[in-house]
């Protein structure tokens, strides 16, 4: 008991950091501030408001269960999934829960640790979440999750509806879309859960949470709401740095565990993938699930690629509000925002164009830059590896042109 109450504190302190209003802080020094900003090193990032929902196409699909129907979809580029979905003769949200349930799973996060009492590391569980299935290809079956839930782990193991447990693989995760997919043998795939269409997401239109909060003592649990509202901006810090999150916001209740588990609306399609709540003292029904339509892309090319290939300059940013005055002397009274360039990699793209340490970036490609988060959004949703761009930079109080060549990381 001692041991499931550790994991479930440390699962709560995670949700709660990532989850709670981000203020930024004045730091008393360059070097101290410039030693906490690698985590938001340009190329480490990805918006979820840069995709569109592709459209999904049925197929054929075997199923034991008499209460599901087979179907799939596909994705624009031929990525099929195989998909089941409440039957038409499926008359209550009792019988969508039971037969959409079967394709939730635990999801827990095992890292080597070393006890104070051997020098020996020894795999420990450290967290664990949930992960639905949602693509089942000949012998083998895809899970996705929160990269948060899986982040570290030396082994990660899934826990299936029946009680069956096996060893997963990580296919790929993206910190920044808090997404990851994970394959496991599709012997233990027995349902899969049909995508639907997030878009057409209203505020009142009811949903229902399935995962497992406070760890898989409560697996499966099910939770039921509405939508509060579509396309929440939240804005959440991960190790990939800042960013403002796209989300569903819903008051069905969603609980430390729940990460990774599934959002389903009233036809047991699934619409979102539950990531964070807001965990402060008097609020109440403020969860937030990545919507599917913006996931789909990132799932396809994280199954093809193993990772998201991104646009990379190759430096970390701060922003001006965080930079003491006296380390912006020389720079123009009119200029109010901006980023200061707090370090360049060797060999990038950055140093090669002739980038500095203290450069202070106002503009990109004519676009004015306000902060960091700007800068990675043009970057994510505009640009692609290959294209060059034109910053407008601020150096001893003289304003010069510097072009990039984007590259990848």
């Amino acid at each position: 008991m001692t041991e499931m109450n550790n994991n479930q504190n440390e699962e709560v302190t995670k949700i709660e950091e990532r989850a709670k209003p981000y203020r930024t802080s004045k730091k008393t020094g360059l070097k101290r501030f410039f030693s906490t900003v690698g985590a938001g090193v340009i190329g480490s990032v990805l918006t979820l408001t840069a995709v569109t929902y592709t459209p999904l196409l049925k197929e054929a699909n075997t199923s034991n269960n008499n209460d599901v129907q087979a179907s799939s979809v596909q994705t624009g580029n031929n990525n099929s999934y195989s998909v089941s979905n409440v039957s038409a003769s499926t008359k209550s949200l009792a019988d969508m829960v039971e037969s959409s349930s079967k394709a939730i799973v635990g999801v827990v996060n095992f890292q080597n640790k070393r006890s104070q009492f051997s020098p020996i590391e020894e795999s420990a569980e450290v967290g664990s979440g949930s992960g639905v299935i949602f693509k089942k290809d000949g012998n083998q079956a895809y899970i996705v999750t929160n990269n948060h839930v899986i982040e570290g782990a030396q082994k990660i193991e899934v826990s299936f509806y029946n009680g069956e447990k096996t060893e997963a693989e990580l296919i790929g995760a993206d910190a920044l879309t808090d997404l990851a997919v994970l394959k496991v043998d599709g012997k233990y795939a027995d349902t899969i859960l049909k995508f639907g269409n997030s878009d057409a997401l209203r505020a009142g239109d009811q949903v229902v949470a399935i995962g497992n909060p406070l760890g898989l003592d409560f697996s499966r649990t099910v939770t039921q709401g509405i939508v509060s509202a579509v396309n929440r901006t939240v804005n959440v810090t991960t190790s990939a740095g800042e960013w403002d999150l796209n989300a569903i916001q819903t008051d069905a209740a969603i609980n430390p565990g729940n990460s990774g588990g599934a959002l389903i609306n009233s036809d047991g399609e699934l619409v979102g993938i539950n990531s964070l709540k807001i965990s402060e003292s008097g609020v109440e029904g403020l969860g937030f699930a990545i919507p599917i339509n913006d996931a789909i892309p990132i799932i396809d090319e994280i199954i093809k690629n193993g990772k998201i290939e991104r646009p990379y300059m190759g430096v970390s940013l701060a922003d001006l509000d965080q930079i003491p005055p006296q380390y912006l002397r020389g720079l123009p009274l009119t200029v109010e925002d901006g980023v200061m360039v707090a370090s360049v990699e060797p060999n990038s793209a950055a140093e090669k164009a002739g980038l500095e340490v203290k450069d202070v970036i106002v503009s990109v490609n004519k676009e004015k830059v306000k902060n960091s988060g700007e800068l990675r959004r043009y970057l994510y949703t505009k640009l692609k590896v290959g294209d060059k761009i034109s910053l407008e930079v601020y150096r001893d109080g003289k304003l010069k042109t510097i072009n990039i060549t984007l590259a990848s990381k």
